[in-house]
């Protein structure tokens, strides 16, 4: 089977394995989305080898302990790393799930196996954000939650802001419940509920669209639907290329998307 992922993106190699980018990000930050090729991809589930992360931080051209990652509780809350404040390294990792900064000398990483992963730039200020967001952090807003903590931190403005939605796992894959659907009816519009979860598939049953979610919530936050970028990649469709919980359980193996700024910005 090929892939051939969405408009914007390409494959790129590096000493570790292939990974994806977003060319029109390209130019505003240093980025990618790593593979199950990865040392990460094999990790058994937890994510949290040293010499996982350090492939990373390597191909992003930073040392291991300036590589910013933090513990991922499925929810909406925010770090932030300053140019010129704390170091990457943390022990133990802050619980988050959006990670934003300002500072070059520093990449800041998410990791994922279905969940959607954001890249995003601030194509005026140079400013960054990675942000994991499953159905979980989807209910609770992560991609708006991202764009407004950027403005506060930051200064960003929406409509700057570059964004790239990287491998996850598509609708087609992903039937969920009437506890998710319930989840998202308590907290977003009832039209938007309706277009994420199009599909009944059986009574209680629907198919759940989390790009479409991350796209209308960016949008709806004032980011310009010609600046969102989505790789339209599955995670469950491709077992030799990418990690997916759903299709392997515990057992499943996780990806990073890691971003930095670019200096002299």
């Amino acid at each position: 089977m090929r892939l051939l992922p969405g408009q914007g993106f390409d494959w790129i190699e590096t000493g570790s394995g292939r990974a994806l980018v977003c060319r029109p990000l390209e130019p505003f930050a240093a980025h990618l989305f790593t593979t199950r090729a990865w040392t990460l991809g094999s990790a058994n589930g937890d994510g949290r080898t040293e010499a996982a992360w350090a492939a990373v931080a390597a191909a992003m051209g930073v040392a291991p302990g300036q590589l910013a990652r933090v513990h991922q509780v499925h929810a909406a809350t925010v770090v932030v790393r300053r140019a010129a404040g704390e170091s990457a390294a943390s022990n133990p990792l802050p619980e988050a799930d959006i990670i934003l900064s300002d500072d070059p000398s520093q990449a800041i990483a998410i990791q994922t196996a279905d969940c959607v992963p954001l890249l995003i730039a601030d194509r005026r200020t140079g400013a960054v954000a990675a942000a994991h967001a499953g159905w979980r952090g989807l209910a609770a807003g992560v991609p708006a939650v991202t764009v407004r903590a950027m403005a506060d931190a930051f200064g960003s403005r929406a409509p700057d802001l570059i964004v790239a939605i990287g491998p996850s796992i598509s609708a087609a894959q992903y039937e969920v419940g009437e506890d998710v659907r319930a989840r998202f009816a308590s907290s977003h519009p009832a039209e938007n509920v309706d277009v994420w979860f199009g599909l009944q598939t059986r009574p209680g049953r629907w198919l759940f669209d989390g790009w479409a979610s991350a796209r209308d919530q960016l949008t709806q936050a004032g980011v310009p639907h010609t600046t969102i970028f989505n790789a339209r990649s599955c995670t469950a469709l491709y077992p030799d290329l990418f990690c997916s919980f759903r299709r392997d359980g515990r057992a499943a193996g996780r990806m990073a998307a890691a971003i930095r700024a670019r200096s002299g910005r």
